[in-house]
């Protein structure tokens, strides 16, 4: 297999920056040169890395070094790289930023992990000379991390960027690889959690988001010196010893049949959740909340995070499915629901001042609000056995949600509720706890990563299984 990977990580000096507007024209234009790239994202974010994997054309990968031991990121990294021509990692945050002053889970933590060059995005506005001594800082602050070349972001003109071209060349060894002038309009839309998401286009406007990636790909071809960035990656340091496979054990022949929702209103599922579950020997079936077409018949239901908000008015107007939903979590079905998920099982979701049912399996409901509600890294404890997690187990992942629970019914009283998890770090749904449990559906704002909690998928798939015997004797 491919020892020699060509790779490089992006990274910025701060989050909104423009790093993932550069990423993604960088991914587009390479793509469009015939070079095959494997895209992937440092940290948590779904939307940003779905917008790579359609730049790069292929799916990408969530590497985090908070939740994914070293060997687990060396292995997906090394795995879905092999056969490509380019890897671009794109960072979060600022380059050191991390969860403590040693910077923790860092962009730069993850560069020396995979022993990968570094391309540093900076956002020139109102500044000259400064930039130099950023970069040295840079330099100084880690020495041990392969700074390579940087790209300077909104500058203003010839004459802004010819003083900060030659500042930089003055003061410190690291190359230019590129200056983009002030863009007037981003191609890709924004809102609360960051890109709007691809999901949100219709079909008749696919040309319009490919458009918007060209349009990317074009501005990087004009102002960025893609053959040096390529160079950089083609001569990154041998990767090292081959790491072992991405899932340890054998693979299990499909026995059972998971549904999973994957639609515009719920579709935040990491590609390695999906693969684990097919590891483990189900079946996947891909489902809609936002279509009234009845459903096939299943042993066990995921529901993964999303924007059921936008698409409230729909979703309520689909009784049959949440009814539907709601009979299957009666039957002792698992569920297993994340965030957007969980707000499909609650009573109802209160959005711009109006209530929508939901699928009432759970007493509660949810209100979105304008500021998020939980945002960051998560550990959390089961205290009881569930069919998911046995009690003792630790859960490190997610959250970023808008919405918040309300622990009410339409008649005002309060509801009796049952929590599975305890949040060490994070908030959960209320009061420090996670994981509202209803026979075996289990819905909470945590989001995991299947390769970061492997026991997941085998007791999904082992539930799922001993449902369907049940169902059958």
């Amino acid at each position: 297999m491919q020892n020699f990977i060509p790779r490089f990580i992006l990274a910025g000096l701060s989050g909104g920056t423009g790093k993932t507007i550069v990423s993604l024209a960088l991914a587009r234009a390479f793509s469009r040169m015939g070079k095959k790239v494997a895209p992937f994202k440092k940290g948590p974010d779904y939307i940003d890395a779905k917008w790579l994997g359609l730049a790069a054309g292929r799916t990408c990968s969530n590497l985090d070094p908070y939740f994914h031991t070293n060997d687990v990121i060396r292995s997906l990294f090394w795995h879905k790289s092999q056969g490509m021509d380019l890897s671009i990692i794109e960072g979060n945050r600022g380059l050191f930023d991390g969860m403590d002053e040693f910077g923790s889970s860092s962009t730069s933590e993850l560069a020396r992990k995979l022993n990968a060059p570094v391309i540093l995005t900076i956002d020139c506005t109102k500044m000259t000379r400064t930039v130099a001594a950023i970069v040295q800082g840079c330099l100084s602050l880690e020495p041990d991390l392969n700074l390579a070349g940087v790209i300077l972001n909104r500058t203003a003109g010839e004459r802004h960027r010819s003083v900060l071209k030659k500042s930089i060349e003055k003061y410190t060894d690291i190359p230019v690889l590129g200056m983009l002038p002030k863009i007037t309009h981003n191609p890709i839309p924004e809102r609360h959690m960051g890109l709007v998401s691809d999901q949100e286009y219709d079909e008749s406007d696919y040309s319009d988001e490919q458009a918007a990636l060209d349009s990317l790909a074009d501005m990087a071809e004009e102002w960025l010196d893609l053959d040096a960035i390529a160079r950089i990656a083609d001569n990154a340091p041998e990767f090292g010893p081959e790491p072992g496979p991405i899932f340890l054990d054998e693979p299990i022949k499909k026995h059972v049949r998971i549904g999973y929702v994957h639609d515009a209103a719920l579709w935040f599922y990491y590609p390695e959740n999906l693969e684990a579950l097919e590891h483990a020997g189900a079946d996947l079936v891909r489902l809609s909340i936002l279509s009234d077409e009845p459903w096939p018949d299943i042993d066990g239901l995921y529901l993964g995070g999303g924007f059921p908000e936008i698409f409230a008015v729909k979703i309520t107007k689909n009784r049959s499915i949440l009814d539907h939903i709601k009979a299957l979590s009666e039957s002792g079905m698992p569920i297993y629901a994340e965030c957007g998920g969980f707000m499909i099982l609650c009573d109802y979701l209160e959005y711009e001042g109006k209530k929508r049912t939901m699928a009432d399996v759970f007493p509660v409901g949810t209100a979105f609000c304008e500021k998020p509600q939980g945002l960051g890294y998560t550990e959390a404890v089961a205290q009881k056995d569930t069919v998911f997690y046995p009690k003792g187990t630790t859960v490190l992942g997610h959250e970023f949600h808008y919405s918040l629970c309300l622990n009410d019914t339409e008649a005002g009283s309060t509801a009796d509720v049952e929590f599975a998890m305890k949040m060490v770090r994070g908030k959960g749904i209320m009061s420090g706890q996670d994981g509202l449990l209803y026979q075996n559906t289990f819905a909470g704002y945590n989001h995991i990563h299947a390769l970061a909690v492997p026991q997941w998928a085998k007791q999904f798939v082992a539930g799922a299984s001993a449902h369907r015997t049940k169902q059958s004797s």
